[in-house]
């Protein structure tokens, strides 16, 4: 599968906000947004009108960015959200908060989600006491993500619950540092998500 190499903060650039995509360094002034507030490259600072398409373009690339997709799966969720009852652009967004990579950054396990992605598929948690390596799960109300207990001796991986406090834990999600784990208590509503894209646009662009 393709990957992004090169330097993440070009993309936080290029989105003109910050998408946390670094851990602890984009809370501090080193954060390259926070030095260089507008896009890169030669012409990045006399960038013309955009279009309508244009727009909504933006707003599925910032999508993608934030939750480190790629192409197809966002595509895949898309229309999975459209088979569902109810607003596509809630539904949507409801799934991807609910993939096993995102509910381990969210509980506190990891500084990013690409970080949280590398330490699923290495069998470091497990998910209603069964080892689980799928990023991509889609975690159900009622279920539990745990720390392995192999892993529970790893500090960079339990330390996370106290370094990353600075990040609001969802509330639906609950969270049990004692035991290392997580609870899925209630699907993820539009108001408890807090990422700052407008899921129409992204929704209007696949519909064209």
């Amino acid at each position: 599968m393709a990957r992004y190499v090169e330097s993440v903060c070009r993309l936080c650039r290029r989105e003109n906000e910050k998408l946390f995509l670094k851990g602890t360094r984009c809370y501090t002034d080193k954060c390259a947004i926070e030095r260089r507030p507008y896009p890169p490259g030669q012409h990045g600072q006399r960038r013309g009108k955009v279009s309508d398409f244009g727009i909504q373009l933006r707003e599925k690339q910032k999508l993608k960015r934030i939750y480190g997709f790629n192409e197809r799966p966002m595509r895949n969720l898309f229309f999975k959200a459209l088979r569902m009852k109810g607003v596509t652009g809630d539904n949507m967004l409801s799934l991807i908060e609910r993939r096993l990579d995102n509910v381990v950054y969210r509980i506190g396990f990891a500084g990013s989600r690409k970080e949280a992605r590398q330490l699923v598929k290495h069998y470091h948690f497990t998910v209603n006491g069964k080892k689980a390596n799928i990023p991509s799960m889609i975690l159900k109300s009622g279920d539990v993500v745990s720390l392995e207990t192999g892993s529970r001796s790893v500090t960079k991986i339990t330390g996370g619950l106290d370094i990353y406090s600075m990040r609001e834990i969802p509330a639906w999600i609950e969270v049990d540092k004692g035991k290392f784990s997580g609870v899925i208590k209630d699907l993820p509503k539009r108001d408890d998500i807090t990422a700052k894209v407008e899921e129409r646009l992204v929704v209007e662009y696949y519909n064209k």
